[in-house]
Protein backbone atom coordinates (compact mmCIF):
# COMPACT_ATOMS: atom_id res chain seq x y z
CA UNK A 1 0.00 0.00 0.00
CA UNK A 2 2.13 3.11 1.20
CA UNK A 3 5.40 1.20 0.29
CA UNK A 4 7.05 -1.98 -0.22
CA UNK A 5 7.99 -2.65 3.53
CA UNK A 6 6.78 -6.33 4.61
CA UNK A 7 7.66 -8.36 7.82
CA UNK A 8 11.53 -9.64 6.15
CA UNK A 9 12.37 -5.83 6.57
CA UNK A 10 14.15 -5.50 10.02
CA UNK A 11 15.15 -1.53 11.12
CA UNK A 12 17.03 -0.85 13.79
CA UNK A 13 14.62 1.03 15.76
CA UNK A 14 10.88 1.51 14.81
CA UNK A 15 8.76 4.76 15.93
CA UNK A 16 5.14 5.06 16.76
CA UNK A 17 4.10 8.13 16.09
CA UNK A 18 4.98 10.55 13.08
CA UNK A 19 4.65 13.62 15.09
CA UNK A 20 7.24 16.19 16.13
CA UNK A 21 8.55 13.87 18.48
CA UNK A 22 8.64 11.07 16.58
CA UNK A 23 10.47 13.27 13.43
CA UNK A 24 12.58 14.56 15.91
CA UNK A 25 14.08 10.28 17.07
CA UNK A 26 13.28 9.45 13.83
CA UNK A 27 15.98 11.96 12.10
CA UNK A 28 18.45 12.32 15.20
CA UNK A 29 18.28 8.21 14.80
CA UNK A 30 18.89 8.32 11.38
CA UNK A 31 21.80 10.13 10.93
CA UNK A 32 23.82 7.97 13.41
CA UNK A 33 23.33 5.51 10.07
CA UNK A 34 20.63 3.43 12.00
CA UNK A 35 17.74 1.78 9.88
CA UNK A 36 14.09 3.83 11.28
CA UNK A 37 10.64 3.03 10.69
CA UNK A 38 8.06 5.62 11.29
CA UNK A 39 4.48 4.13 12.28
CA UNK A 40 1.96 6.98 11.82
CA UNK A 41 -1.91 5.68 12.29
CA UNK A 42 -2.83 9.24 9.76
CA UNK A 43 -2.42 10.20 5.95
CA UNK A 44 0.21 12.03 6.85
CA UNK A 45 2.93 12.81 9.19
CA UNK A 46 3.38 15.85 11.30
CA UNK A 47 1.06 15.29 14.09
CA UNK A 48 -1.03 18.39 15.84
CA UNK A 49 2.16 20.47 15.43
CA UNK A 50 1.27 20.77 11.34
CA UNK A 51 -2.12 21.97 12.39
CA UNK A 52 -1.26 25.15 14.62
CA UNK A 53 -0.90 28.34 13.29
CA UNK A 54 2.16 29.95 15.94
CA UNK A 55 3.85 28.54 18.53
CA UNK A 56 4.68 30.50 21.58
CA UNK A 57 6.69 32.28 22.94
CA UNK A 58 8.34 33.45 19.82
CA UNK A 59 5.05 33.49 17.62
CA UNK A 60 6.81 31.85 15.02
CA UNK A 61 5.22 29.58 12.29
CA UNK A 62 4.32 26.45 13.03
CA UNK A 63 4.22 25.03 9.58
CA UNK A 64 8.00 26.42 8.92
CA UNK A 65 8.90 24.87 11.46
CA UNK A 66 7.30 21.24 11.34
CA UNK A 67 7.26 21.09 7.11
CA UNK A 68 11.39 20.96 7.04
CA UNK A 69 11.27 18.42 9.37
CA UNK A 70 8.64 16.18 7.42
CA UNK A 71 10.76 16.63 4.06
CA UNK A 72 13.54 15.09 6.07
CA UNK A 73 12.33 11.91 7.29
CA UNK A 74 10.52 11.38 3.81
CA UNK A 75 13.85 12.03 1.83
CA UNK A 76 16.11 10.42 4.40
CA UNK A 77 17.81 7.37 3.10
CA UNK A 78 17.80 5.62 6.34
CA UNK A 79 14.39 6.03 6.95
CA UNK A 80 10.86 4.49 5.89
CA UNK A 81 7.51 5.73 6.75
CA UNK A 82 4.41 3.26 7.14
CA UNK A 83 1.26 6.01 6.79
CA UNK A 84 -2.47 5.28 8.01
CA UNK A 85 -1.27 2.13 9.95
CA UNK A 86 -1.78 1.54 13.87
CA UNK A 87 0.41 -0.55 16.21
CA UNK A 88 -1.75 -3.12 17.78
CA UNK A 89 0.31 -4.82 19.91
CA UNK A 90 4.88 -5.23 21.06
CA UNK A 91 5.51 -8.36 22.49
CA UNK A 92 9.29 -9.02 23.81
CA UNK A 93 11.16 -11.73 23.06
CA UNK A 94 14.64 -12.97 23.21
CA UNK A 95 16.01 -9.43 23.58
CA UNK A 96 14.11 -7.96 20.80
CA UNK A 97 10.53 -6.51 19.60
CA UNK A 98 7.97 -7.91 17.54
CA UNK A 99 5.48 -5.11 16.35
CA UNK A 100 2.23 -6.32 15.23
CA UNK A 101 0.75 -3.39 12.82
CA UNK A 102 -2.31 -2.55 11.34
CA UNK A 103 -2.00 -1.06 7.91
CA UNK A 104 -5.32 0.53 7.16
CA UNK A 105 -6.32 0.52 3.32
CA UNK A 106 -6.40 4.09 1.27
CA UNK A 107 -7.68 2.73 -2.07
CA UNK A 108 -4.81 4.14 -3.80
CA UNK A 109 -1.21 2.58 -4.72
CA UNK A 110 1.34 5.06 -3.01
CA UNK A 111 3.61 3.72 -5.69
CA UNK A 112 1.80 4.45 -8.49
CA UNK A 113 0.23 7.97 -7.44
CA UNK A 114 1.85 10.86 -8.43
CA UNK A 115 0.28 13.29 -6.73
CA UNK A 116 -1.35 14.71 -9.49
CA UNK A 117 -4.58 15.59 -7.31
CA UNK A 118 -6.97 14.94 -10.52
CA UNK A 119 -8.91 12.06 -9.02
CA UNK A 120 -9.78 14.98 -5.95
CA UNK A 121 -10.67 17.44 -8.60
CA UNK A 122 -12.96 15.39 -10.37
CA UNK A 123 -14.64 13.73 -7.20
CA UNK A 124 -17.99 15.77 -6.64
CA UNK A 125 -18.38 14.16 -3.28
CA UNK A 126 -17.67 16.02 -0.48
CA UNK A 127 -17.76 15.91 3.27
CA UNK A 128 -16.31 17.93 6.38
CA UNK A 129 -12.85 18.35 6.46
CA UNK A 130 -11.57 16.43 9.85
CA UNK A 131 -8.04 18.31 8.88
CA UNK A 132 -9.91 21.89 9.14
CA UNK A 133 -11.88 20.57 12.51
CA UNK A 134 -14.99 20.24 10.30
CA UNK A 135 -15.25 23.93 9.11
CA UNK A 136 -14.02 23.07 5.30
CA UNK A 137 -14.82 20.27 2.77
CA UNK A 138 -12.96 17.95 1.39
CA UNK A 139 -13.44 15.53 -1.38
CA UNK A 140 -13.83 11.72 -0.98
CA UNK A 141 -10.58 11.25 -2.92
CA UNK A 142 -8.03 13.52 -2.06
CA UNK A 143 -4.62 14.47 -0.78
CA UNK A 144 -5.06 15.00 3.40
CA UNK A 145 -3.79 18.76 3.15
CA UNK A 146 -1.73 20.82 1.18
CA UNK A 147 1.28 20.43 2.93
CA UNK A 148 0.78 16.39 3.86
CA UNK A 149 3.75 14.04 3.27
CA UNK A 150 3.04 11.74 1.50
CA UNK A 151 1.49 14.02 -1.06
CA UNK A 152 -0.87 11.10 -2.20
CA UNK A 153 -4.03 10.91 -2.08
CA UNK A 154 -6.46 8.47 -0.26
CA UNK A 155 -9.87 7.64 -0.74
CA UNK A 156 -12.45 7.70 2.09
CA UNK A 157 -14.57 4.71 1.84
CA UNK A 158 -17.41 5.68 4.26
CA UNK A 159 -17.92 8.90 1.96
CA UNK A 160 -16.96 7.43 -1.62
CA UNK A 161 -20.06 7.00 -3.68
CA UNK A 162 -18.14 4.70 -6.15
CA UNK A 163 -18.81 6.12 -9.13
CA UNK A 164 -15.59 5.71 -10.18
CA UNK A 165 -15.00 9.10 -11.90
CA UNK A 166 -11.00 8.74 -10.02
CA UNK A 167 -10.50 5.86 -11.56
CA UNK A 168 -11.29 7.03 -14.96
CA UNK A 169 -9.16 10.11 -14.61
CA UNK A 170 -6.63 8.98 -12.82
CA UNK A 171 -3.51 8.70 -15.35
CA UNK A 172 -1.33 6.10 -13.57
CA UNK A 173 -4.10 3.67 -12.82
CA UNK A 174 -3.46 4.06 -9.32
CA UNK A 175 -6.77 3.80 -7.54
CA UNK A 176 -7.52 0.16 -6.35
CA UNK A 177 -11.41 -0.25 -4.90
CA UNK A 178 -10.18 -4.00 -3.92
CA UNK A 179 -7.57 -3.08 -1.26
CA UNK A 180 -7.99 -4.60 1.97
CA UNK A 181 -6.46 -3.99 5.48
CA UNK A 182 -2.87 -5.70 6.00
CA UNK A 183 -1.38 -6.66 8.76
CA UNK A 184 2.53 -6.84 9.34
CA UNK A 185 4.16 -8.17 12.44
CA UNK A 186 8.11 -6.32 12.64
CA UNK A 187 11.18 -7.12 14.38
CA UNK A 188 13.13 -4.46 15.90
CA UNK A 189 15.45 -4.17 18.72
CA UNK A 190 14.29 -0.67 19.79
CA UNK A 191 10.71 0.98 20.08
CA UNK A 192 10.83 4.61 20.83
CA UNK A 193 6.93 5.24 21.43
CA UNK A 194 5.90 9.16 20.41
CA UNK A 195 2.31 8.76 19.58
CA UNK A 196 1.26 12.02 21.55
CA UNK A 197 -2.09 12.93 22.65
CA UNK A 198 -5.34 13.79 22.19
CA UNK A 199 -7.33 16.37 23.54
CA UNK A 200 -10.98 15.67 25.61
CA UNK A 201 -13.93 16.27 23.89
CA UNK A 202 -15.43 19.67 24.59
CA UNK A 203 -18.42 18.04 25.63
CA UNK A 204 -16.96 16.51 28.51
CA UNK A 205 -18.74 18.89 30.57
CA UNK A 206 -22.61 19.11 30.46
CA UNK A 207 -22.57 22.29 32.09
CA UNK A 208 -20.82 24.15 29.34
CA UNK A 209 -23.77 23.28 27.09
CA UNK A 210 -21.00 23.08 24.06
CA UNK A 211 -23.38 20.48 22.00
CA UNK A 212 -26.00 22.64 21.91
CA UNK A 213 -23.89 25.31 20.03
CA UNK A 214 -21.06 26.14 17.16
CA UNK A 215 -19.72 28.91 19.06
CA UNK A 216 -18.42 27.06 21.39
CA UNK A 217 -15.16 25.66 20.46
CA UNK A 218 -12.35 23.73 21.05
CA UNK A 219 -8.80 25.52 20.92
CA UNK A 220 -7.28 23.45 17.71
CA UNK A 221 -10.41 24.70 15.85
CA UNK A 222 -9.93 28.28 16.38
CA UNK A 223 -6.15 27.42 15.52
CA UNK A 224 -7.10 27.01 12.14
CA UNK A 225 -9.53 30.08 12.07
CA UNK A 226 -6.22 31.72 12.65
CA UNK A 227 -4.14 29.72 9.97
CA UNK A 228 -3.10 32.07 7.02
CA UNK A 229 -4.10 28.74 4.94
CA UNK A 230 -7.14 27.87 7.43
CA UNK A 231 -10.71 26.90 6.22
CA UNK A 232 -11.97 30.69 5.72
CA UNK A 233 -8.81 33.04 5.55
CA UNK A 234 -9.82 35.15 8.51
CA UNK A 235 -11.89 34.41 11.50
CA UNK A 236 -15.27 34.02 11.46
CA UNK A 237 -17.75 31.75 13.73
CA UNK A 238 -18.70 29.29 12.64
CA UNK A 239 -22.40 29.08 13.55
CA UNK A 240 -23.21 31.97 10.93
CA UNK A 241 -20.28 33.76 9.29
CA UNK A 242 -20.37 36.26 11.61
CA UNK A 243 -17.10 38.34 12.70
CA UNK A 244 -16.67 37.92 16.19
CA UNK A 245 -16.40 41.09 18.48
CA UNK A 246 -15.89 39.55 22.00
CA UNK A 247 -14.03 36.26 22.43
CA UNK A 248 -13.88 34.19 25.94
CA UNK A 249 -10.87 31.62 26.73
CA UNK A 250 -12.02 29.29 29.64
CA UNK A 251 -9.48 27.90 31.30
CA UNK A 252 -9.49 24.54 33.08
CA UNK A 253 -12.25 23.33 31.16
CA UNK A 254 -10.68 20.06 30.21
CA UNK A 255 -8.19 19.41 33.12
CA UNK A 256 -7.45 20.08 36.50
CA UNK A 257 -11.29 18.48 37.60
CA UNK A 258 -11.49 14.59 39.01
CA UNK A 259 -15.19 14.54 37.89
CA UNK A 260 -14.15 14.31 34.69
CA UNK A 261 -11.20 11.71 35.05
CA UNK A 262 -8.29 13.88 34.24
CA UNK A 263 -7.25 15.41 37.66
CA UNK A 264 -4.07 16.83 36.17
CA UNK A 265 -2.62 20.26 34.99
CA UNK A 266 -2.00 19.73 31.17
CA UNK A 267 0.21 22.57 31.49
CA UNK A 268 0.27 23.89 27.51
CA UNK A 269 -3.41 25.42 28.24
CA UNK A 270 -2.55 29.16 29.64
CA UNK A 271 -0.18 29.69 27.13
CA UNK A 272 -1.98 28.39 23.88
CA UNK A 273 -4.50 30.41 25.28
CA UNK A 274 -2.36 33.58 25.74
CA UNK A 275 -1.22 33.23 22.59
CA UNK A 276 -4.31 32.59 20.14
CA UNK A 277 -5.33 36.11 22.41
CA UNK A 278 -2.86 37.73 21.01
CA UNK A 279 -2.98 36.42 17.87
CA UNK A 280 -7.05 37.70 17.84
CA UNK A 281 -5.71 40.87 19.15
CA UNK A 282 -4.05 41.12 15.88
CA UNK A 283 -6.84 39.75 13.92
CA UNK A 284 -9.45 41.11 14.89
CA UNK A 285 -7.98 44.56 16.50
CA UNK A 286 -11.66 46.16 17.72
CA UNK A 287 -12.50 42.63 19.47
CA UNK A 288 -13.05 42.51 23.34
CA UNK A 289 -11.12 39.57 24.36
CA UNK A 290 -11.10 37.97 27.57
CA UNK A 291 -9.76 35.05 29.46
CA UNK A 292 -10.92 33.22 32.71
CA UNK A 293 -8.29 31.69 34.73
CA UNK A 294 -8.15 29.98 37.86
CA UNK A 295 -4.21 29.91 37.99
CA UNK A 296 -1.49 31.16 35.22
CA UNK A 297 1.25 28.66 34.82
CA UNK A 298 3.74 30.51 33.06
CA UNK A 299 7.08 28.20 33.86
CA UNK A 300 9.07 28.64 30.89
CA UNK A 301 11.78 30.27 29.57
CA UNK A 302 10.41 33.40 28.07
CA UNK A 303 6.74 32.64 29.50
CA UNK A 304 6.21 35.22 32.00
CA UNK A 305 7.21 37.96 30.14
CA UNK A 306 4.49 36.55 27.31
CA UNK A 307 2.11 36.59 29.59
CA UNK A 308 3.10 40.15 30.91
CA UNK A 309 3.01 41.39 27.35
CA UNK A 310 -0.53 39.86 26.67
CA UNK A 311 -2.18 42.13 29.60
CA UNK A 312 -0.12 45.32 28.31
CA UNK A 313 -1.87 44.70 24.65
CA UNK A 314 -5.40 45.08 26.68
CA UNK A 315 -6.20 41.27 26.98
CA UNK A 316 -8.02 40.91 29.68
CA UNK A 317 -7.76 38.48 32.56
CA UNK A 318 -10.75 37.64 35.19
CA UNK A 319 -9.64 35.24 37.55
CA UNK A 320 -12.35 33.05 38.46
CA UNK A 321 -13.73 29.59 37.61
CA UNK A 322 -16.39 29.72 34.96
CA UNK A 323 -19.34 27.32 36.22
CA UNK A 324 -21.84 27.74 33.44
CA UNK A 325 -21.92 28.17 29.83
CA UNK A 326 -25.75 29.07 28.05
CA UNK A 327 -26.69 29.73 24.38
CA UNK A 328 -28.84 33.35 23.96
CA UNK A 329 -30.17 35.14 21.14
CA UNK A 330 -28.43 35.22 18.25
CA UNK A 331 -26.05 32.58 18.54
CA UNK A 332 -24.38 34.40 21.25
CA UNK A 333 -23.29 33.06 24.78
CA UNK A 334 -23.61 33.89 28.54
CA UNK A 335 -21.02 32.70 31.10
CA UNK A 336 -21.52 32.59 34.47
CA UNK A 337 -18.19 32.87 36.20
CA UNK A 338 -17.76 32.18 40.00
CA UNK A 339 -15.57 34.52 41.40
CA UNK A 340 -12.25 32.99 43.35
CA UNK A 341 -11.00 35.79 45.12
CA UNK A 342 -14.17 37.29 46.27
CA UNK A 343 -16.71 34.32 46.48
CA UNK A 344 -19.27 36.44 48.56
CA UNK A 345 -19.93 38.67 45.42
CA UNK A 346 -21.48 36.84 42.61
CA UNK A 347 -20.26 37.72 39.14
CA UNK A 348 -23.26 38.80 36.59
CA UNK A 349 -23.33 36.59 33.52
CA UNK A 350 -20.95 37.99 30.64
CA UNK A 351 -22.08 37.91 26.79
CA UNK A 352 -19.44 36.68 24.40
CA UNK A 353 -20.44 35.28 20.93
CA UNK A 354 -17.47 32.69 21.19
CA UNK A 355 -16.09 30.94 23.84
CA UNK A 356 -13.41 28.51 23.15
CA UNK A 357 -12.93 25.41 26.09
CA UNK A 358 -9.40 24.85 27.03
CA UNK A 359 -9.25 21.50 26.98
CA UNK A 360 -7.11 18.88 29.08
CA UNK A 361 -4.30 16.24 27.05
CA UNK A 362 -5.02 12.84 27.31
CA UNK A 363 -3.36 9.80 26.33
CA UNK A 364 -2.88 9.37 22.24
CA UNK A 365 -2.44 5.82 22.20
CA UNK A 366 -3.11 3.07 24.97
CA UNK A 367 -0.58 0.20 24.59
CA UNK A 368 -2.61 -3.53 24.54
CA UNK A 369 -2.74 -5.65 27.32
CA UNK A 370 0.42 -7.99 25.45
CA UNK A 371 2.31 -4.93 25.14
CA UNK A 372 4.69 -4.76 27.84
CA UNK A 373 4.74 -0.77 28.49
CA UNK A 374 3.40 0.09 31.57
CA UNK A 375 1.00 3.07 32.20
CA UNK A 376 1.00 5.53 34.77
CA UNK A 377 -2.24 6.32 37.29
CA UNK A 378 -3.07 9.00 34.43
CA UNK A 379 -3.03 6.84 31.33
CA UNK A 380 0.45 8.20 30.08
CA UNK A 381 3.22 5.79 29.91
CA UNK A 382 4.64 5.61 33.10
CA UNK A 383 8.65 6.67 32.92
CA UNK A 384 9.75 5.08 36.37
CA UNK A 385 13.41 6.25 36.47
CA UNK A 386 14.16 9.73 37.45
CA UNK A 387 17.31 9.77 35.92
CA UNK A 388 16.16 8.31 32.85
CA UNK A 389 13.11 10.77 32.13
CA UNK A 390 12.52 8.86 28.35
CA UNK A 391 12.83 5.43 29.74
CA UNK A 392 9.57 2.49 30.14
CA UNK A 393 9.12 -0.47 32.28
CA UNK A 394 10.54 -2.57 29.12
CA UNK A 395 13.93 -2.50 28.25
CA UNK A 396 14.81 -1.62 24.91
CA UNK A 397 11.84 0.87 24.80
CA UNK A 398 11.58 4.30 25.01
CA UNK A 399 8.91 7.32 25.50
CA UNK A 400 9.27 10.84 23.94
CA UNK A 401 6.61 14.16 24.23
CA UNK A 402 3.71 13.98 25.05
CA UNK A 403 2.75 9.95 25.02
CA UNK A 404 4.57 10.13 28.55
CA UNK A 405 2.08 13.57 29.74
CA UNK A 406 1.66 16.88 29.12
CA UNK A 407 3.89 18.91 27.72
CA UNK A 408 4.86 21.89 25.51
CA UNK A 409 6.47 21.86 21.97
CA UNK A 410 10.19 22.61 23.58
CA UNK A 411 10.29 20.12 25.68
CA UNK A 412 8.96 17.59 23.57
CA UNK A 413 11.38 18.22 21.36
CA UNK A 414 14.19 17.89 23.49
CA UNK A 415 12.80 14.92 24.67
CA UNK A 416 12.36 13.22 21.20
CA UNK A 417 16.58 14.04 21.49
CA UNK A 418 16.97 12.18 24.51
CA UNK A 419 14.98 9.21 23.88
CA UNK A 420 16.88 8.68 20.49
CA UNK A 421 20.57 9.04 22.29
CA UNK A 422 19.00 6.12 24.81
CA UNK A 423 17.83 4.04 22.31
CA UNK A 424 21.39 4.69 20.47
CA UNK A 425 23.22 3.57 23.57
CA UNK A 426 20.88 0.67 23.80
CA UNK A 427 21.36 -0.37 20.60
CA UNK A 428 25.29 0.13 20.65
CA UNK A 429 25.42 -1.63 23.90
CA UNK A 430 23.59 -4.94 22.76
CA UNK A 431 25.81 -5.07 19.78
CA UNK A 432 28.92 -4.63 21.03
CA UNK A 433 27.72 -7.30 23.91
CA UNK A 434 26.98 -9.77 20.80
CA UNK A 435 30.46 -9.24 20.01
CA UNK A 436 31.94 -9.73 22.45
CA UNK A 437 30.23 -13.48 22.87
Amino acid sequence: MNTQIDSNYTPDALIVGGGIAGLQSALDLADQGLQVLVVERQSSIGGHMIALSKVYPTLDCASCITTPKMSAAAHHPNIQILTNTEVEAIESRDGAHQVRLLQKPTYVNFDKCIGCRLCEYACDTEYPDPFEEGLGAVRAIAVPFTNAIPQKAVLDAAHCGTCGTCARVCPTGAIEFDQQPRHLTIRTDAVIVASGFQLNAVTVKPQFNAHRSRNIIAPITLERLLAPHGPYGRVLRPSDGKMPSSIAFVQCAGSRDESIGVPYCSRVCCMYSIKQAMLLSGALPLADITIYYMDIRAFGKGYEQFYQNAKAMGINFVRGKVARIHPVDGGDLAVQVESTENAETPMEPRRHDLVVLAQGMIPGWMPADSTPVACASDGFVATPALTAPTATTAPGIFVAGTAAGPKDIVDTIAEAGSAAMQASQYLYQKRSALVAV
